[in-house]
């Protein structure tokens, strides 16, 4: 048994987020000697458990049955019971319904034991180059429109730089949005970490459309972490004092198409893409 292990606890275990060699040694341990395994998805945590060669018993606990479950799980515990708290990958209780579980537990007087381990957003973060000694995890971004927009306007000006998963579905209306919103910023896109099609991409958020664009169809695959600049007084580089020529130009330097930059001035401005293109044409 692993020195230090306890009963009656809830364990919170890291799993690999691609990587089964980032399973560290006191993680499988805790799952080694548990009394049964809270799964996000039970398929999912069964894979992993048999490439461990673990069998332990498993209870499904997820958005949609946490306020039954979780109580369940609370009273095993309460019975002496040691539960260990996985999700599909990464750190549980980070953008997952875990958290719900957690507090339940605070709650009730359970000791809560939280492992260090895989974390994508941290491991996006460390790989992007952007600051990172002030950050913000934003985790996945409102679902409804309006309440997208909202939020991106809260934090349009927050300085630390912001961390996002974004999946792939989402991806390029999400990328639209921020930039209406944020305007031209560096970002770093991380995709399929710890796998073996890992990349990051470094460019801006005005840039980045047009890489995924042109790039092989298989880049848009997979789960992302998208790290943006923090806001700064040189965001948007001053373009309100620029002419409409002045602020294509710079654009085009970037390495923007000309259409690309006339749709990414009319956005800036707020104004029709035809009075840009017609300006565009005499360049």
């Amino acid at each position: 048994m692993v020195s230090g292990f306890e009963k009656g606890v809830l364990y919170v275990v890291p799993t690999p987020i691609g990587n089964l060699s980032d399973m560290t040694l006191r993680a499988k341990e805790v799952l080694e000697n548990c009394h049964f395994v809270s799964a996000e998805d039970t398929r999912v945590s069964g894979k992993l458990l048999f490439l461990l060669e673990i069998k332990k018993p498993m209870v499904s606990y997820h958005e949609h049955n946490k306020n039954i479950v979780g109580k369940i799980i609370r009273d095993r515990i309460l019975n002496g019971e040691t539960c260990a708290l996985v999700t599909d990958a990464g750190t549980p209780a980070i953008s997952d319904p875990g958290t719900e579980l957690v507090s339940l537990c605070v709650e009730n007087g359970i000791k809560v034991i939280a492992l260090p381990g895989a974390c994508a957003a941290v491991t996006a973060l460390s790989g992007s180059g952007l600051p990172s000694r002030r950050f913000c995890f934003e985790g996945f971004l409102p679902d409804n429109v309006k309440e997208r927009k909202e939020y991106l306007e809260s934090v349009k000006n927050e300085k630390r730089t912001l961390v996002y998963y974004i999946a792939p579905h989402d991806l390029e209306k999400a990328l639209e949005e921020i930039l209406n919103v944020f305007g031209n910023r560096k970002c770093v896109l991380a995709k399929e970490l710890t796998k073996l099609n890992e990349r990051y991409i470094y460019s801006t958020l005005a840039l980045l459309p047009e890489i995924l664009q042109n790039a092989d169809a298989s880049i848009k695959k997979g789960e992302f972490v998208l790290i943006v600049e923090g806001a700064t007084e040189n965001t948007d580089e001053g373009w309100h004092e620029l002419s409409v020529e002045e602020h294509l130009a710079r654009y085009i330097n970037l390495g923007m198409s000309k259409m690309d930059a006339c749709k990414q001035v009319a956005r800036d401005r707020g104004v029709p893409k035809g009075e840009i293109y017609k300006i565009a044409t005499n360049l």
